[in-house]
């Protein structure tokens, strides 16, 4: 995809789209359809359960009793189906379209999405290279002799947009001066999902050490290494990413935008790293005319530099090879998809590889996505949503306004400058209004592996070409079919993707308590993110620069810490906790996104009322709407990789989590002390 937003955005996403009713809850110039279905479906609760002892299994018990996680999935529920069913969608557009490619105008938008799912699904082609597409890499590297060479190879494999190793790179907006990029180097170098893995020691993570160590072996083993040679390769990568990873910062340490924000020239860059002359090196990044560059771990370059000396030459030919192997082990032929899905069981439990028709198309839409995307929105997107999308942003952004003048713990200038922020928000909604058209870019039918290095190198160029030149605020961060949405702290904005604007986030023929309760929900929760611990830091333009008064962001502080202490009291698989201080970005967004859509909701002519639907009130319907959009299922392992590794809370905790705090759910469903949910009103977090 054409965007390079970088982590600082994908910590904000909801893994959570909306709409445009009137503060009355009405659409102007149109009725309201009756709804045609059941939007809070009884039958998906589990009445026997209280409500103020685990609202989450109150609400979406019937559920879970009657389902269960398909083979081919990790979880399952409202975010996966919906997940599930626009892949099918996806499936069926580039399906359909790549039976005509063949005969379409080079170029055009449908040669180049038919003829790239084409490729991906000519497995005929795939199995007979085996790894043929791959052999050049590795006789490239046998032939490396020193240390200079090896950097060179990581430096070819960087610029060629064939690998990553030993560190990350790209180009990103500077934090400190939004309207320009800026080369922006990160730590690295390692394969497994977190440093915890290199470093932990128990029954869990060994297993999981074991099947990587296996893996290793298995690919080497495929490519003719014999069973011991592959072993003691498995050895030799394994104790070098050790090494990487304990240079590393821990992704809590990373939450902190300052931390990571260390600005140097490019010669006083290359002082701290002897054996890696950024001076040389960036020209050969092709990267030309700048001075100066940020680096998000310094003390990690550092390490890595003594490593390369530290390290015999030939150890280094093994772990570049197994970079290779490692990127590109999915796209070669099935031994290699096979070993490679062995491994990644272990982490996830899943049970079945995902069908390859579902995979090539979701190569399609992160290769290509705003080509895919225009046929997407063109077929699936109703313009409707955007418009009441719209609406009720701008009543959310009203109500969180109305909440900002009322806080009894911010003084009126940190006020003032919070209310500035949240004028400021740039929306978007749906799909792009500036369509990347990959030019130059050429896909063709019959070159699979060909095309994945081809749409690589494209990214890579079209990255290194933005520097120099004015920051476009109009790009994406998501394809239009991603069910998700995020908010961009340097850019402001928050973003809400076609795909997030069905049921159960959005229905247009829903009552306002299900709308609010779930796309609400979801875009107070993007709004909150510029004000959780990271978002916070960034002004109204976006800058990363101190806008509070010291007492009001000590209090901040000492109420974020609250809901720390709060969630590192769930236990969510085993003697697993969550994180509170990796998740409190996420849990903050969710206290806030509630309190928000509630507010806003009771702003509605629905929410003034008491008129019950189906048995419920519509402050019953609001929660349990709220509750439904993180109805699902997850398997232990996947749970457990989520707890190292993911910003978010899980879907349990994200419900109970946050009604827990929130006055009018204990009023909705009459909690009353004694309920195992229960907590006294002062004990209840307020934040936004």
């Amino acid at each position: 995809m054409k965007s390079n937003l970088g982590n600082w955005m994908l910590a904000a996403a909801v893994c959570i789209s909306a709409s445009a009713w009137a503060a009355d809850g009405g659409k102007p110039g149109k009725a309201k359809p009756a709804p045609s279905k059941k939007f809070i479906d009884p039958a998906n609760m589990d009445l026997s359960v209280k409500p103020g002892d685990d609202f989450f299994e109150y609400a979406n018990g019937g559920w879970i009793k009657k389902n269960t996680i398909p083979a081919k999935e990790t979880s399952w529920g409202s975010f996966i189906m919906l997940r599930d069913n626009n892949k099918q969608q996806i499936v069926g557009i580039v399906n359909e379209v790549s039976k005509t490619s063949a005969t379409q105008p080079k170029g055009s938008i449908k040669q180049r999405v038919g003829d790239l799912y084409a490729s991906a699904m000519d497995t005929v082609t795939i199995e007979r290279l085996g790894y043929n597409p791959i052999k050049a890499d590795l006789q490239r590297i046998d032939a490396i002799n020193n240390v200079d060479a090896v950097v060179n190879e990581i430096v070819y494999e960087r610029s060629n947009a064939i690998g990553s190793p030993l560190f990350s790179f790209g180009v990103r907006q500077d934090s400190k001066n939004v309207s320009k990029y800026i080369v922006s180097f990160g730590q690295g170098g390692t394969s497994l999902p977190d440093r915890d893995y290199y470093l932990n020691n128990d029954a869990r993570t060994q297993r999981i050490q074991a099947a990587y160590k296996q893996y290793i072996t298995d690919l080497f083993t495929l490519t003719g290494s014999s069973p011991e040679e592959a072993a003691k390769n498995a050895s030799t990568i394994f104790g070098i990413e050790s090494k990487l990873a304990q240079a590393q910062m821990s992704r809590v340490a990373m939450r902190d935008p300052n931390k990571t924000y260390n600005k140097f020239t490019v010669a006083d860059f290359s002082k701290t790293t002897p054996h890696l002359n950024w001076v040389q090196l960036l020209p050969k990044l092709k990267v030309n005319g700048q001075d100066t560059v940020l680096v998000g771990q310094p003390d990690f370059y550092k390490s890595a530099d003594a490593l390369l000396v530290a390290t015999p030459i030939e150890d280094w030919k093994t772990y570049l090879k197994w970079g290779i192997l490692r990127n590109s082990a999915g796209s070669l032929s099935s031994p290699f998809v096979q070993a490679q899905f062995k491994y990644s069981s272990v982490l996830s439990g899943q049970k079945v590889q995902t069908p390859r028709n579902e995979r090539s198309a979701m190569f399609v839409d992160g290769a290509v996505g705003e080509l895919l995307g225009q046929l997407y929105v063109e077929q699936y997107f109703k313009p409707a949503a955007k418009t009441y999308m719209e609406g009720l942003v701008a009543n959310l952004r009203t109500a969180l306004g109305e909440r900002i003048q009322r806080l009894d713990w911010m003084t009126p200038e940190t006020k003032a400058r919070a209310t500035k922020k949240l004028n400021a928000f740039t929306v978007k909604i749906g799909y792009t209004e500036k369509w990347e058209t990959y030019a130059g870019l050429n896909i063709d039918r019959n070159d699979y592996f060909g095309n994945i290095r081809r749409v690589s190198a494209w990214g890579y160029n079209d990255m290194i070409n933005r520097l120099g030149k004015p920051v476009d605020k109009t790009e994406w961060g998501m394809t239009p079919p991603t069910v998700n949405a995020y908010y961009n702290p340097v850019n402001n904005e928050i973003v809400f993707p076609a795909g997030i604007l069905q049921f159960p986030f959005y229905d247009f023929a829903a009552d306002d308590a299900v709308n609010y309760g779930g796309i609400g929900a979801v875009i107070g929760h993007e709004m909150t993110h510029g004000f959780d611990d990271q978002g916070r830091q960034y002004d109204a333009d976006g800058t990363l620069r101190d806008w509070w008064k010291k007492e009001d962001a000590d209090k901040f502080k000492s109420r974020a810490d609250m809901v720390v202490n709060q969630y590192n009291g769930f236990t969510a698989v085993d003697t697993m906790h969550v994180n509170g201080r990796l998740t409190l970005g996420e849990n903050l967004a969710d206290l806030g996104g509630i309190n928000i859509a509630y507010e806003a909701f009771k702003k509605t002519k629905e929410g003034k009322s008491n008129t019950k639907i189906d048995g419920f009130t519509p402050d019953q319907r609001f929660f349990l709407s709220f509750a439904q959009i993180w109805r699902g299922l997850q398997r232990p392992e996947a749970t457990a990789q989520q707890i190292k590794t993911d910003p978010h809370s899980p879907g349990r905790f994200r419900t109970n989590g946050p009604v827990v705090n929130v006055d009018a759910w204990y009023k909705a469903f009459n909690v009353q002390a004694g309920d195992k949910m229960y907590k006294k009103p002062e004990d209840r977090i307020k934040i936004w």
